[in-house]
């Protein structure tokens, strides 16, 4: 019995344990053995218990060793396709990276990304909502942060049958032909003179997508300034879902924001929230008033599913606005 005393002695030294244990008496002595026998099947338990976990689970993809605490964060390249691509041809199409607190697996073959992303799409729906796009997507209440389940099948619904229908396309096909026709006849006026492309098409496609959101409902000056404040926010808003935030790798730091991504994020989207409650007003007014503001948009159809809405599942007014953010998305696509 001695060796188990002394094992015991070992295995707990803590303070209280300790005085304890010294104050037994010899009367004890079966109470100890037994408790000494518990931990030590305890322990075996415990040991196998891992082991046969391990044994039983899929090993990890092969990826390249990283720094601790860091992970492979320090060794990332700005080209992150031809970086991807590089390690690819080291590991296979399949590899692992740690970033930080967080794992990323890259998939580099078009087998994989068919697994990925069509037959095994509903295990990959859900991901983690970087903390700057939670507060650009109300809380990640848009169709790509939502968690699959009811709620992302009610607005991809919405989107997909309804707002994006070849019906709704074509009801505002003469939304998106006003702009192209402006831009046609803004470029024959400046013949002979120097023109810069890239920044008429930037203007361009900005004035179709906020044309197809609410160009119906908002007009003349008004929707000039709205679109010239539009495009500000959106474009700080992109600089800010493209800069690293050390909260998006390490959780446990993300209340903190060191960087104060989230704050400068927060108050971007309450000047978003502005704009959409602006117009959205107007709209409710011309609605009530029997007015269509001479052309039907985006932001009519939401409006008109929000109050036939599914009483299980409903469209609320955040989803509308969600849903405004997601479709200027080809727009902030087009700033990167």
């Amino acid at each position: 019995m001695k060796p188990i005393s002394d094992f015991l002695r070992k295995l707990t030294s803590s303070r209280e344990w300790s005085l304890w244990w010294e104050s037994s008496n010899s009367s004890d002595e079966l109470t100890r053995v037994t408790l000494a026998l518990a931990l030590i099947f305890l322990a075996i338990y415990w040991c196998a218990w891992v082991f046969i976990k391990k044994q039983g689970a899929a090993p990890p993809p092969p990826g390249p060793r990283g720094l601790p605490l860091l992970g492979h964060l320090p060794f990332l390249d700005p080209e992150l396709h031809s970086y991807f691509a590089d390690l690819a041809r080291i590991y296979g199409p399949i590899l692992q990276l740690r970033l930080g607190s967080k794992v990323g697996v890259v998939v580099s073959s078009p087998a994989l990304t068919r697994e990925v992303l069509k037959d095994q799409d509903v295990t990959f729906a859900n991901r983690d909502v970087p903390e700057a796009a939670l507060e650009a997507a109300y809380g990640g209440s848009d169709i790509v942060w939502t968690p699959y389940g009811p709620e992302w099948r009610m607005l991809r619904k919405v989107c997909v049958r309804e707002m994006l229908s070849s019906t709704t396309l074509d009801s505002v096909y003469a939304l998106r032909h006003r702009e192209i026709r402006q831009t046609v006849s803004h470029l024959y006026s400046q013949a002979g003179s120097p023109v810069n492309i890239g920044e008429q098409t930037f203007l361009t496609v900005l004035n179709v997508i906020t044309s197809m959101l609410w160009g119906g409902t908002v007009k003349g000056e008004e929707r000039t300034s709205l679109g010239a404040e539009f495009r500000q926010v959106v474009t700080e808003m992109t600089e800010l879902l493209g800069k690293p935030n050390i909260s998006d790798f390490y959780s446990s730091l993300a209340r903190f924001d060191l960087q104060g991504i989230k704050k400068q994020m927060k108050g971007l989207a309450l000047r978003f929230d502005g704009i959409f409650n602006s117009i959205i007003e107007q709209r409710m007014e011309m609605d009530k008033e029997g007015g269509s503001g001479g052309g039907k948009d985006f932001l009519q159809y939401l409006l008109k599913l929000k109050d036939e809405g599914d009483s299980k599942t409903p469209f609320t007014m955040t989803h509308l606005k969600a849903l405004l953010m997601v479709s200027s998305s080809p727009f902030i696509l087009f700033c990167f």
